[in-house]
């Protein structure tokens, strides 16, 4: 082999990925990882392009060690962070995110002061490597909650601000309903919106009939944005842009300006609403033997909420006479929704129902209450009359042969279904056959089996982590966890911009206008649709994540140096993490447990004490008391609850909560 050939071997190009402990991974484009030790870092930060001279192998997972000769490309052109006191060539930017290691030179600070979190745009590096740059947003106060939740929005790149050309023309939409020639008139039907208390924006309503021959007929409704959000328009491409609504507990940065989501898109009661309704014929058993398509027109007979929905399924007498010619539909829903959730139980679809996570925030957007939230039968006749239309939507298309946006989930890799395996042996369970031929239905037996014990939740979130993330694609190849052969999402056009794109296709489709020359149109575009929606939707949902994380740690700061109750949610070698009953999560560290000195076993996922042989496991429940929280890094530290009375922490009167 030449020289040059040897050479060209122990090379690569990649991204670099850096952890707060200093070292890092450069991953290349075939998915390897290098691993790269804090000394041969070289030049680089964080998210640089580097090109990597291979060292060798041997950090005792398999991974090539190398070190960085060049940075091919910066990867970072803004930072956000804290602005520390004067120096004497400026000041100083300490960043948010722990894996840039070093502070940004700024000369003026541009309105702020010492102590803010700020935006600053990188604009070069000095002659030692530093980089410099400029303020160019003011998020807030550092240690404020609203600082953290603007600087993690800003992290992550969600745009706010809507473009000049989006407004104008979301300005120019009209406000009522004027023209519904070609739609089929649904207003003398008794058609409502069902949704949560704090929602704005309705995107769909629901009606159900009984049929002369003895089946009933559930109509969906939704709301048709295709009619006023024009492919290539301004407000399109900003929606695109955008690719979903993000949801925080005390605000929402919406996909498209309010003036349509909150407006004219919008169902709201007692007003004439434009809207694409799919009408599905089920019998008795819950079986859909019938469907079609209409572009309609509604006209909402209330605004009702899951709250009042329950309420009145649960026998509340003045909501029941309230809401007097609603409540024989909602109870039929209500049985119907049984049902077609029986038949996608019976079918082996997954049915993660355990509670969600609730934050209540004041006008401040101070964190006031955080707690489990459990679902009743309105949420669950929502659930299931999307997912049923959702379904329906996906095989029309599938067979009409249209080119479309479908909602994919894919069956999940062996080895993290065996790692799955492996974890939950520790609880005497085990899926049923093989492995790398897992069956939905297999993962919900399990989930069966642990109903109602301490380790429900946590079985729940780690079977959760073993599948596939669902993700949007311009080919069907069905949806693993729901055990279904066609999806898609057409049900939020609103705050999703692939059940948008599928409605202008739909609405052609409906009208016999999708010959071969619009299928040729539609084919690249949904194509490029599937993949930056999907792109999106991770952004988003790791925005939304970071921001509850941050949230939960500031409402933590009141009960610093309090006790609960709380069950281990994993273990791992520097310490275990517990999960306290209203859904807040910390760290015990190794160090602070004092009792003992602790190994941690990672096959079993315990930690086990040399000289006592006590033994912490995940499901394990213990007491806990809340020693520090910090909303920066989102991170709320615990101590056991003995250790912290032998260690002399002052405490507060414990509670259970």
């Amino acid at each position: 082999m030449s020289e040059e050939k040897k050479n060209s071997d122990r090379h690569v190009v990649g991204i670099l990925q850096c952890n707060s402990s200093g070292s890092g991974f450069v991953t290349t484009e075939d998915g390897e990882e290098i691993f790269i030790h804090h000394r041969g870092l070289g030049k680089a930060y964080d998210r640089d392009t580097v090109l990597v001279r291979i060292d060798g192998d041997g950090d005792g997972r398999g991974h090539r060690e190398g070190h960085i000769e060049r940075v091919v490309e910066r990867g970072n052109t803004q930072i956000i962070g804290i602005v520390r006191n004067k120096k004497r060539d400026g000041y100083r930017i300490s960043p948010d995110r722990r894996a840039f290691f070093s502070r940004v030179r700024v000369k003026d600070i541009e309105g702020a002061k010492p102590g803010d979190r700020v935006v600053a745009e990188i604009t070069g590096y000095n002659a030692r490597n530093k980089p410099v740059g400029k303020i160019t947003a003011v998020l807030g106060e550092g240690d404020s909650v609203m600082g953290c939740l603007n600087g993690i929005i800003a992290e992550n790149g969600i745009p706010r601000d809507f473009t000049k050309e989006t407004l104008d023309e979301a300005a120019i939409v009209p406000e009522t309903v004027s023209d519904i020639s070609g739609r089929e008139d649904l207003r003398d039907k008794l058609i409502f919106t069902i949704d949560g208390d704090d929602s704005r924006d309705f995107d769909d309503a629901v009606s159900l009939e009984p049929l002369p021959n003895g089946k009933r007929l559930l109509g969906v409704h939704i709301a048709d944005v295709a009619h006023y959000v024009r492919e290539g328009s301004a407000l399109d491409n900003e929606a695109i842009r955008r690719g979903t609504s993000v949801y925080f507990p005390n605000m929402v940065i919406p996909m498209l300006p309010e003036q349509l989501s909150n407006g004219i898109c919008s169902l709201n009661p007692d007003a004439d609403r434009l809207t694409l309704s799919v009408f599905m014929e089920i019998d008795k058993n819950g079986e859909i033997t019938a469907h079609r398509m209409a572009e309609t027109v509604i006209h909402s007979a209330a605004r009702m909420t899951y709250k009042k929905v329950n309420a009145i399924l649960d026998g509340d007498d003045a909501l029941s006479a309230e809401y007097g010619r609603l409540v024989p539909v909602i109870t039929e829903m209500a049985e119907l929704a049984k049902k077609l959730k029986n038949k996608r139980i019976e079918r082996g679809a997954i049915d993660f129902d355990f509670p969600e996570s609730e934050i209540i925030c004041d006008d401040k957007g101070e964190p006031t209450d955080v707690y489990f939230e459990v679902r009743g039968a309105g949420e669950r006749i929502i659930e299931e009359f999307m997912l049923a239309a959702n379904e329906t939507v996906a095989e029309d298309a599938y067979w009409a042969e249209l080119p479309f946006v479908y909602r994919v989930h894919d069956a999940p890799d062996t080895e993290k279904i065996k790692t799955f395996n492996d974890f939950i042996k520790n609880f005497g369970l085990s899926l049923k056959g093989k492995t790398e031929n897992i069956f939905p239905m297999d993962i919900q037996t399990v989930l069966d089996a642990v109903k109602g014990r301490p380790e429900e939740r946590i079985i729940g979130e780690m079977a959760l982590r073993s599948l596939m993330k669902a993700c949007y694609r311009d080919a069907n190849s069905g949806h693993f966890g729901l055990a279904a052969r066609y999806y898609c999402h057409f049900t939020s056009p609103i705050r999703r911009y692939p059940d948008l794109m599928i409605h202008r296709i739909l609405k052609e489709h409906i009208r016999g206008e999708m010959s071969a020359e619009r299928i040729k149109h539609y084919t690249p575009i949904t194509c490029e649709a599937a993949a930056l929606s999907s792109m999106r939707e991770v952004r988003a949902e790791n925005t939304e994540r970071a921001a509850s994380d941050m949230l939960k740690t500031a409402y933590m700061r009141r009960f610093i140096g309090e006790s609960f109750d709380a069950v281990i949610s994993s273990v791992t070698s520097f310490g275990m993490f517990a999960e306290l009953p209203n859904s807040c999560e910390g760290l015990i560290r190794c160090e602070d447990m004092q009792s003992d000195w602790f190994e941690f076993d990672e096959e079993r996922r315990t930690l086990t004490g040399r000289t006592t042989g006590v033994r912490y496991t995940i499901g394990d429940q213990v007491r806990v008391t809340v020693t520090a929280c910090n909303i920066i890094k989102r991170q709320t530290d615990l101590m056991l609850e003995d250790d912290v009375i032998g260690y002399g922490i002052p405490q507060r009167r414990g509670r259970r909560r």
